[in-house]
């Protein structure tokens, strides 16, 4: 090609000489001699995961205000017994059942929400609450876990427990 330019002093547009510029596929063959030639340190690969669980930091904290281990009276000889959560936080209630089956729940007062269920820092499951605001996942959760749930421009997320 010569040394075309315009009269605002560009070059022309991609596909302006009959080629087509792919990007999306020079954009992955990029990724993959950078990947190859200089890859991410573990060490930074951790810190931005670690920073990236930081993207929420204006969501509001909803405190723990009932956890049946603690507060419910237990029943002698019940094996495989249900724990029962609620979290509030504002004019948001959030009750939850982890038991082995997985886990329910309910959002007060009720409304749709997104809700994920954080395990680490990477998200676990994420889930919908219905109209009524019930929710729940056939998987439960190992180790620690917090709720992220995000109603309409608000997000709330959970203490962290131990399942």
């Amino acid at each position: 090609m010569d040394d075309e330019t315009f009269p605002d002093g560009g070059f022309p547009e991609d596909g302006a000489d009959g080629a087509e510029f792919e990007t999306d596929v020079l954009e992955e063959e990029l990724r993959r001699a950078a990947g190859i030639l200089d890859p991410v340190p573990p060490a930074l690969r951790q810190l931005a995961v670690e920073a990236y669980a930081l993207h929420d930091l204006d969501a509001r904290l909803a405190e723990l205000t009932f956890d049946s281990l603690v507060d419910a009276i237990p029943v002698r000889g019940a094996t495989d017994v249900s724990r029962m959560l609620t979290f509030h936080t504002g004019d948001v209630t959030v009750d939850v059942e982890v038991s082995s089956q997985g886990l329910i729940g309910q959002v007060l007062p009720p409304q749709p929400a997104g809700i994920e269920v954080l395990v680490g820092p990477h998200t676990g499951t994420a889930l919908v609450a219905d109209a009524m605001g019930r929710f729940s996942s056939d998987v439960t959760p190992a180790g620690p876990f917090a709720l992220r749930l995000r109603t309409g421009g608000e997000v709330v997320v959970t203490e962290w427990l131990r399942a």
